[in-house]
């Protein structure tokens, strides 16, 4: 049995990656994973055939992958936040008001 060492730490004060994946990615995919896993469980007690529920949890899984390596790319480290963040910044201001100008 030979002993596999994955190195996670690509130096001081980077951040975290694993096999590709950049800092919060690494936990969405396995938060993913572990609902895979639940989802998979709720299907088969309900009483699909397991080849149904392991090709289900199979085309999910790969596209939870993909996904999460896609945003990994395309956003980095702090990326997809600073996307979020700025949605939510008003393209304009509109006031109907002159009381915004007026010194009292």
């Amino acid at each position: 049995m030979s002993s596999s060492v994955y190195q996670i730490n690509k130096g001081i004060n980077k951040s975290i990656e694993f096999k590709g994946l950049k800092a919060q990615y690494i936990w969405y995919l396995g938060g993913g994973a572990v609902t895979l896993m639940i989802f998979f469980a709720v299907l088969y007690i309900i009483g699909l055939p397991s080849l149904i529920c392991v090709g289900l949890i199979g085309i999910a899984g790969g596209f939870l992958v993909f996904k999460i390596y896609r945003m990994s790319n395309k956003y980095g480290e702090h990326g997809m936040m600073k996307a979020l963040a700025a949605k939510q910044v008003p393209k304009c201001i509109k006031t109907y008001s002159r009381a915004a100008f007026i010194k009292l």
